[in-house]
């Protein structure tokens, strides 16, 4: 039974991989931080019927005595690091932070696997929004990397460092420059799961309007189901490298504002309302992606539709709130 350890495992990727991974007869390992909160913080986990086929272990990312002690206890196959202060905007409050977790997290890592486990393979969970203000109109993996917040500058130190340590040390590392990827596991604080929320509290009747910041700002969509069998794919080649993974579409947030309130049978435009202090001090206007070389070399391909996945959110959130007592 092959084995994988998952750093930020209950999450939105972590918990979709898991249950891939599950599915595929790995054994699974999760690093997960201890904090107060522990009894609610895998809640995806059991959302997909999977917490209790999961060991979590407790470690801390920016600690690389505790990272190393996991890995060996652990000895992965693979290893996916998937843990990061992942939300941008609130990068610009915390940028000490996310460069801590974000940046030299994943180095942890990669030393750690460098020096307990260096047969295993592993995975850094790169971004899109290392390309920022874009240099090219569709992103590949050679297109020119301009960062525009602390969350994609941290991003962009963990994505080189897999480079050095994949060319300087030999190991099997690849990184997933992934464009955005959401579902009915994302954040709410992430501006899809925002807008499918908001769609349905307005539809249940618990709010009167949904308040966002800049809805030109235009971005790649996928499923993250669709994603996280990407990060697998890489870890199965023969030689690590480096794949862009998109969909080639890219929709404005007020596009997709009007899909997720049309799906509950509302107008937007009756609903949303700007609010200058949610926009960003640095706006990424536009991302999309070419993912050319992942369908040529991986075999993969995006399956679920952008119009599937804000209906597969807007019920999961529909769901969610009606299942919710009343006060």
């Amino acid at each position: 039974m092959p084995s994988a350890l998952i750093t930020g495992i209950t999450g939105q990727d972590g918990a979709y991989l898991a249950q891939l991974l599950l599915d595929r007869g790995y054994h699974v390992h999760g690093l997960l931080r201890r904090s107060a909160s522990a009894d609610v913080i895998g809640e995806r986990l059991r959302w997909l019927g999977i917490l209790d086929r999961v060991k979590l272990i407790d470690g801390d990312m920016v600690d690389l005595s505790s990272v190393i002690r996991i890995v060996q206890a652990t000895r992965p196959d693979e290893v996916y690091n998937l843990a990061a202060q992942s939300f941008v905007h609130a990068s610009w409050q915390q940028p000490l932070l996310t460069g801590t977790v974000t940046g030299l997290g994943a180095v942890n890592m990669l030393e750690a696997v460098r020096i307990a486990r260096p047969e295993a393979r592993f995975y850094q969970a790169s971004s899109s929004e290392m390309f920022g203000k874009i240099q090219e109109p569709i992103q590949t993996e050679r297109t020119p990397f301009y960062p525009r917040s602390p969350y994609a500058a941290a991003k962009l130190y963990a994505h080189w460092m897999t480079v050095n340590y994949r060319e300087s040390f030999g190991l099997h590392a690849s990184s997933g420059i992934l464009f955005n990827h959401e579902s009915p596991l994302r954040g709410i604080e992430f501006v899809t799961r925002k807008v499918t929320d908001g769609v349905a509290r307005i539809k249940l009747g618990l709010a009167t309007e949904l308040r966002l910041g800049n809805l030109n700002a235009s971005r790649d969509w996928g499923h993250a189901r669709d994603y996280v069998q990407a990060m697998w794919l890489m870890l199965q080649q023969g030689s690590p490298d480096d794949y862009v993974i998109a969909t080639g579409r890219s929709t404005t947030i007020a596009e997709f504002c009007q899909m997720a309130f049309a799906h509950a049978g509302l107008d937007w435009q009756d609903f949303v309302r700007t609010d200058a202090e949610l926009l960003r001090p640095a706006e990424v206007e536009v991302l999309r992606g070419n993912a050319a070389k992942a369908r040529q070399v991986l075999g993969w391909q995006p399956t679920v539709t952008l119009e599937a996945m804000v209906a597969e959110m807007v019920e999961a959130d529909l769901a969610r709130h009606r299942a919710r007592p009343r006060a």
